[in-house]
């Protein structure tokens, strides 16, 4: 039987007390969801119910936290919950409702990242690619989502940012800084000539 409850301070934990006894201890809003008092006479299979009720409602959490900095895949997800501890039965069950939920959306998220990389850092589709792979996205996926890219137009948008940094060069200089640049953000060889060919020209004063 329960005989006492007490709540840890800042821990927003509830400390269950059996016959005397501490026995364990469980999130508040567990311990309110399953209407825990005192008196109440609990079987150890209710108490093995209570603590993995706990466990999921931890984990969810965990996941809720991690996804309040930006939108993750299901697979980022996925390795952080494990990474925390939390075994697979237990990831497993709030992956699923994560996804009821749509907070886990790879198509979703796929899309997020190609449009933050193209606003922020253009780079390759090849690259954005390679990036949505790494990230667990399905190789369908990624292939639909930068499958309408224009390499030449994100290249030039890459560059033009650079450029900003790179007043006063010879072209010798403006080409090499500019090209190593566009090469590490995914962009061939043609690609990499053609913007930096149409950049050095719009820097020219007669080129209004």
């Amino acid at each position: 039987m329960i005989t006492a409850l007490r709540v840890k301070g800042g821990k927003k934990q509830v400390s269950v007390f059996i016959d005397g006894s501490f026995s364990f201890a469980i999130g508040e809003e567990v311990a309110a969801t399953a209407g825990l008092k005192v008196g109440q006479h609990l079987s150890a299979e209710q108490i093995e119910e209570l603590k993995e009720a706990d466990l999921s409602h931890n984990c969810f959490g965990a996941a809720l936290h991690y996804l309040d900095y930006r939108p993750r895949s299901e697979a980022e997800v996925r390795k952080r919950l494990r990474r925390r501890g939390f075994d697979g039965e237990v990831v497993d069950e709030v992956i699923s409702g994560l996804k009821e939920r749509r907070l886990i959306d790879d198509v979703a998220f796929a899309h997020y990242w190609r449009d933050n990389r193209l606003s922020f850092r253009p780079r390759s589709r090849r690259l954005i690619k390679l990036e949505l792979r790494q990230k667990g996205v399905a190789a369908e996926t990624a292939n639909e989502v930068v499958a309408d890219l224009d390499d030449e137009t994100a290249a030039y948008e890459a560059g033009l940012k650079k450029t900003r940094v790179l007043s006063g060069l010879e072209y010798r200089e403006f080409r090499r800084y500019l090209s190593d640049h566009l090469r590490r953000r995914g962009f061939d060889y043609g690609t990499i000539d053609s913007a930096v060919a149409r950049l050095w020209q719009e820097r020219q004063p007669d080129s209004a």
